[in-house]
């Protein structure tokens, strides 16, 4: 199954050169139809005739994103060198509301580019 899913400019660069393979996201009822072995395509949020393919190699299911930053290694996860010290599992509060975090889970999709 393909699954279609846009990124910010920073992550999908990151996916892009092979530095980010893990993709964090809330496990709503869109991500919980996600399987190993499926394929996503990225498209820049700016422009979206820019795709990256991958594959799902590997699903990380947490109920918090507390939980997922004590366990899976955050330079896989789109931080880097620089930023990996103020890592924060409320950073992904922008992205989805703690009511939404503890109402569906949250999910960390390992990938591969293909």
């Amino acid at each position: 199954m393909t699954h279609n899913m846009t990124l910010f400019d920073h992550p999908f660069k990151m996916i892009k050169s092979g530095q980010k393979t893990i993709e964090l996201r809330l496990n709503d009822e869109k991500r919980s139809q996600i399987k190993v072995g499926d394929e996503i395509i990225f498209s820049l949020k700016d422009d979206p005739s820019q795709t990256i393919h991958v594959q799902v190699i590997a699903l990380h299911h947490y109920p918090t994103f507390e939980a997922l930053y004590s366990d899976l290694p955050l330079l896989q996860c789109g931080y880097d060198s620089e930023t990996i010290k103020d890592a924060s599992p409320h950073d992904m509060d922008r992205y989805y509301t703690p009511e939404k975090q503890r109402h569906y889970g949250v999910l960390g999709i390992e990938i591969r580019r293909q």
